[in-house]
């Protein structure tokens, strides 16, 4: 009887660090879509951004007849 009792203390230590590790990892996993996500959305708008630098750019240089380093000058800010 008593050895049944111990066999079971044993087990109870090794569940609870099973579980904190299956927590910790499923916490991980979450942190890691979540900043995957985060990127993907970044990427969206630095392409949004490029195209109207682009189209700043073409419409410079056919309105006003600047040429392309001028332009790029320009639609930089400066």
């Amino acid at each position: 009887m008593s050895e049944e009792k111990k066999d079971t203390n044993k087990c109870g230590g090794k569940n609870k660090a099973m579980l904190a590790y299956g927590v910790i990892q499923l916490g991980s996993t979450v942190i890691s879509a979540v900043a995957l996500a985060a990127i993907a959305f970044g990427f969206c708008s630095v392409k949004k951004e490029s195209k109207v630098f682009n189209e700043c750019v073409a419409e410079r240089v056919e309105k006003m007849g600047d040429m392309q380093s001028e332009a790029v000058r320009y639609c930089n800010g400066g």
